[in-house]
């Protein structure tokens, strides 16, 4: 019996082993002849597998930025003593004290010279151009380029996005290696990664893991962002440089990490190439990105939105707002449509919709495509001047429920009223207005908001109380508010 099962052992152990054996025979390495676009290799006269050579091709693209900067002391809450000074020195350290003013007659006494460091990618051997984030620039008097054979330079900025992350610098130096821009739409979740950069100022670092996730973004307000998550170890001072795939391609460049320790948790995220490529075009021609607009507001589908709306699917971006004389309104689009597709590009949610349209040109024309009642539509659209950005916020009635001659009690946490005669909101007097939401009803956690118009229910036009309880009546399962909220529109799906 014993000698059955180790012979049973022993076979299964050999079907395992043998398939990877015969899978390494047929390797290129095993023959001395490691290719240019393999990442790990067999170094045949060490016997070890490595990523030198694909490192000694690409790292000389990635160069160390060291930026100067004048920034303003804060007055010593103590006083300007020396007593006062020295105290603080104590208690801070030399070159950590917040209040320590340069030894120097020619420098202004409220100001000092601030130094910090971060990274950045040769994009363009031939023209000198150097790709890294806007922070690492972002109030630079001086900017240093140092490369791998420690030359250095001077560079200067050509043009810079704070929305993306990206600037774009020039040096003016001879023999310079660039790195190839990789397509980053065929970047797949697992993906082995190499991230080159300047991490904490201490030199160049060379770390590696896997692509953790894509369309990564934020909750920060006017950026645009489509991230790619990476293992890979970045800390601070990787800013602005390369994360790259086993052929050597740059795929992003890595611009920030989630971290509550100020280091790498495994948490990094880079800005993809594909938005790079767009966003570098117009830093090079107009020193700055000139974006445009449709002309829509939207949002994203929820679970409840679907079942109130009868939609097919969750994909694309659900047209909430159409302004007036707008490409978008010129173009036939309809609140409540729902964007598929733009300038070639599968739109899937808000974000993808907008990084599509921040990236085109203004007064070009793009194709959109969208769906309504379950059919889908496709036309050209313009592209028209982006306004400056607006901080918007909801119509507040200072007036008390229990002040008001009719009111009505709904959805659970939220009461509702006739719009107030010297209210006279944006849009019209037809509607209900909110004039409170109880924190944590079903209500508050649908997204309402005390402020908010009613304007329709199903799409059915809401013109006071009397008919808003009529519609509300009518509800069976989920259905869908149609909410002013200050200048803007949004869809509000409750049960």
């Amino acid at each position: 019996m014993k000698k059955s099962i180790f012979l049973t052992t022993v076979l299964a152990t050999s079907m395992l082993v043998t398939p990877i054996a015969t899978a390494q025979t047929k390797w290129p390495i095993f023959n001395g002849k490691a290719t240019s676009t393999q990442g790990l290799t067999i170094d045949p006269a060490r016997g070890v597998l490595t990523l030198a050579p694909l490192l000694e091709r690409t790292t000389p693209a990635v160069v160390n930025i060291s930026v100067s900067s004048k920034v303003k002391i804060p007055n010593n809450p103590f006083g300007g003593s020396q007593m006062s000074d020295e105290f603080m020195e104590r208690f801070f350290g030399d070159r950590a004290n917040p209040f320590k003013r340069d030894n120097n007659d020619d420098d202004p006494q409220d100001e000092r010279t601030m130094r910090s460091a971060g990274s950045g990618v040769i994009i363009d051997a031939g023209k000198g151009y150097i790709l890294t984030n806007s922070h690492v620039v972002d109030g630079a008097d001086e900017i240093t380029i140092t490369l791998t054979d420690r030359r250095t330079a001077e560079a200067t900025v050509v043009g810079s996005d704070p929305k993306t992350d990206i600037a774009l610098l020039k040096i003016d130096l001879s023999g310079l290696t660039d790195i190839n821009l990789a397509n980053s739409d065929q970047v797949k979740v697992g993906d082995y990664v190499i991230a080159i950069g300047n991490a904490f100022g201490i030199g160049q670092t060379v770390t590696t893991g896997i692509v953790s996730a894509l369309g990564r973004s934020s909750a920060a307000q006017g950026e645009y962002q489509d991230f790619i998550q990476t293992d890979a170890a970045i800390n601070k001072g990787n800013s602005g440089g390369a994360l790259i795939n086993s052929k050597g391609e740059l795929i992003g460049i890595n611009s920030r990490i989630l971290s509550r320790s100020g280091g790498s948790n495994g948490i990094g995220f880079a800005i993809p190439a594909n938005m790079i490529s767009g966003i570098m075009d117009q830093l090079v021609s107009y020193g700055e990105v000139r974006r445009g607009r449709i002309g829509v507001g939207i949002q994203d589908i929820t679970p409840e939105l679907q079942e109130a709306m009868g939609l097919a699917s969750r994909d694309g971006a659900l047209v909430r707002q159409v302004e007036a004389d707008s490409p978008a309104e010129k173009a036939g689009l309809k609140v409540g449509d729902v964007i598929v597709g733009f300038n070639g590009e599968e739109i899937l949610d808000s974000n993808d919709i907008r990084n599509a349209v921040g990236a085109v040109e203004l007064g070009k024309r793009a194709r959109i495509s969208y769906m309504r009642d379950g059919k889908k539509h496709s036309t050209k659209i313009g592209i028209e001047k982006a306004p400056d950005d607006e901080e918007t916020s909801a119509v507040e009635s200072d007036n008390d429920n229990d002040a008001l001659p009719s009111s009505f009690d709904a959805l659970d946490g939220a009461t509702f009223t006739d719009i107030p005669a010297d209210l006279e909101p944006r849009g019209g007097d037809k509607g209900v207005v909110v004039t409170r939401v109880r924190r944590g009803s079903d209500a508050f956690e649908a997204g309402l908001r005390k402020g908010d118009i009613i304007r329709a229910v199903n799409n059915k036009d809401v013109s006071d109380l009397a008919s808003f309880k009529k519609q509300i009546a009518k509800k069976k399962g989920a259905m869908f508010l149609s909410v002013q909220r200050g200048r803007n529109s949004v869809f509000v799906a409750v049960r």
